[in-house]
């Protein structure tokens, strides 16, 4: 019996070269990845010593001590640099409130920090200047809509987990968690930029209570002001309670006469 075999077999690659050419990969990963982040950090040197984001590429680069080749195997220009910085604070603020909520329990408790947390984070503070938001961060949102909306995805993914929580929970109803998350961010981020509105006779802000307020009457239809003492699932409670008291109700008034149809 011949132990040569009739075709050819193609002989797997040595494992001594899988490790080397693995090992180079990581090693030239490691370094890009260190490259990336000293343009991220001189461009964010740069924006706190200037106040704005009215930097050149070229100065980014030499704050670096890297060269302009360099920067352009990473980056497309300063537009996408930017767009990095952006994404990665929007990164590590849901990496943050996530550790924060940790400690919480309760579904609408956790939802509830997580508003406050957002409405604080977005709003200005007198003397410190965030350019990356408050310019950069704006015309993204009038240019390139989608890329904003793409920056803020890990934020979206935790308010997301927060409201179907608190739906299986059953201290909140709503067809479309994803929906009703990216409306709850959204209304607590702009209306913790919006300055004073017009309430009464003077100005008053809206804040980070009235924005929770809102939400939860949104999403339980218990959000009226109540006392100020009611937990949000007391007020979860006193809504189904209400609604079962009007449908007996209804059920009461109905005509003496009327007949049941048989199934």
């Amino acid at each position: 019996m011949s132990v040569v075999p009739a075709e050819p077999v193609e002989s797997p690659e040595p494992a001594w070269r899988q490790r080397a050419v693995e090992r180079s990969t990581r090693a030239a990963k490691l370094r890009a990845e260190q490259r990336v982040q000293r343009f991220l950090d001189a461009a964010q040197e740069l924006i706190a010593d200037k106040g704005t984001t009215d930097f050149t590429v070229q100065e980014v680069v030499e704050r670096s001590r890297q060269s302009l080749r360099s920067f352009y195997q990473h980056f497309d220009g300063k537009h996408e640099l930017l767009l990095a910085l952006f994404e990665d604070a929007l990164s590590r603020s849901a990496t943050e409130m996530r550790e924060k909520l940790s400690t919480v329990t309760g579904p609408l408790d956790r939802l509830k920090v997580a508003v406050d947390l957002l409405y604080d984070s977005s709003t200005p503070r007198e003397g410190q200047q965030s350019p990356l938001f408050t310019d950069f961060a704006i015309q993204l949102l009038v240019s390139h809509p989608d890329q904003v909306a793409t920056a803020h995805l890990p934020l979206l993914a935790l308010f997301t987990e927060l409201v179907e929580d608190a739906v299986k929970a059953g201290q909140a109803v709503t067809p479309r968690p994803r929906r009703t998350a990216s409306l709850i961010m959204q209304t607590a981020m702009f209306t913790a930029q919006a300055p004073a509105a017009p309430v009464g006779a003077q100005p008053s802000r809206i804040g980070a209570e009235d924005v929770w307020e809102f939400c939860l009457g949104g999403i339980t239809g218990a959000g009226q002001a109540t006392g100020g003492d009611e937990s949000g699932t007391q007020k979860v409670a006193a809504t189904k309670k209400a609604a079962a008291k009007r449908t007996t109700a209804k059920k009461s008034a109905a005509p003496k006469g009327a007949t049941r149809t048989k199934a």
